[in-house]
């Protein structure tokens, strides 16, 4: 079987040049293994998600001269599998609901942060202290009878202890301390993940390891910020018995200040560029393709 790769964008916002460069290598690379290349409309946050985007999305990628196979999977369309993975993460033990606000956890962290530092996960945010696992099941199951928001959480340490062999995956390109090979997952570092909320039926984390896993995905290749999240998404594969694609994680394209480029910093988007008459030649020169 032909190995298959994707490119996964939401349309919350226009393509960048780091866009460019993460599309451009998942063409190049399944070009030159004869491979498959997919398009993914991650859209799950229908809040923030505007067709207005999406458009732009298939608009700027065959601009660049990128081909994919038809229909482009759209996560707002699959809502029933990522509850079905839920479900089955439930029925063995591994999820709760915590009815904290962001607020409420940050007030609880700073007050252990008084005493002593608090652990936090690859990202920089203060890890979730567990206190809804107090709670008996029938004051979680009042509380969200009460219509009390709330968020699904994998209990991490009932997850680890669950797991039979090694946990790993195999990087084919390069981690942000330069891993590469045969790389230890260490999803602990992640503590109790948030897998859904009351409000949206799944996070980036479940979504995209059920969403590659249906689409046969065998090659993920994305940015090297997202090296840590892998291992959050190793652990969910093998508790739902999906199989594990290879990665390969890329340099980032960084702005004048040294940080990567980002829709929420107004990076300059594709189309921008293009309005100022830039080519794809000079795209994939920009990204260091060329």
């Amino acid at each position: 079987m032909p190995p298959v790769f994707r490119f996964a964008p939401s349309p919350n916002g226009h393509l960048h040049l780091g866009h460019a460069l993460s599309a451009l290598l998942n063409a190049d690379r399944a070009k030159a293994a004869g491979g498959r290349m997919l398009l993914r409309i991650e859209d799950i946050d229908t809040s923030r998600c505007r067709p207005e985007y999406e458009a732009a999305i298939y608009e700027d990628l065959a601009w660049l001269g990128l081909t994919w196979e038809r229909p482009v999977r759209r996560q707002s369309e699959h809502f029933d599998a990522y509850r079905a993975a839920l479900g089955q993460l439930d029925a063995m033990g591994l999820i709760y609901p915590s009815f904290e606000s962001r607020a409420e956890i940050a007030a609880m962290v700073a007050m252990r942060e008084a005493e002593a530092p608090w652990p936090r996960d690859p990202d920089g945010a203060p890890l979730y202290p567990g206190a809804a696992k107090s709670l008996t099941t029938a004051e979680r199951a009042s509380r969200i009878a009460s219509g009390v928001p709330y968020a699904l959480r994998l209990d991490m340490a009932r997850a680890l202890s669950a797991l039979t062999g090694e946990l790993d995956w195999a990087e084919t390109g390069a981690g942000l301390a330069g891993e590469t090979g045969t790389v230890a997952a260490d999803p602990g570092q992640w503590g109790d993940v948030i897998l859904a909320r009351k409000d949206a039926p799944a996070s980036y984390h479940l979504a995209v390891t059920v969403d590659d896993a249906a689409q046969g995905v065998t090659d993920v290749v994305r940015g090297s910020d997202l090296f840590h999240a892998t291992s959050v998404h190793r652990l969910l594969q093998k508790l739902l018995g999906l199989p594990a694609p290879r990665y390969y994680h890329h340099r980032l394209i960084l702005d004048a200040d040294g940080r990567k480029l980002s829709k929420s910093t107004q990076a300059t988007a594709l189309r921008e560029l293009r309005g100022r008459g830039a080519t794809p030649a000079a795209i994939r020169k920009a990204v260091g393709l060329d």
